[in-house]
């Protein structure tokens, strides 16, 4: 891919699912109180970080191009 990405989790939507360390275990974590978080907030774009945000049950996870802000995921409609 080539980009990097600023990877963001809303914790208050986040519901501790884990779908996302199952996707992407080098990209995320899950705290004690089961809320997720980037291991890095910037990321080179990975098929397994967008397959996380993708699989995550409630959208909580926000990925955009470092630089311009163009959202990746979500994407804009």
């Amino acid at each position: 891919m080539g980009d990097r990405w600023q990877v963001e989790v809303d914790r208050g939507v986040c519901i501790g699912s884990g779908m996302c360390v199952n996707h992407a275990p080098e990209g995320f974590r899950l705290d004690s109180a089961r809320q997720s978080h980037p291991v890095a907030a910037q990321t080179d774009a990975s098929e397994p970080v967008l397959a996380a945000a993708e699989g995550c049950p409630v959208e909580a996870i926000m990925i955009t191009l470092l630089g311009s802000g163009e959202a990746v995921f979500p994407p804009e409609e």
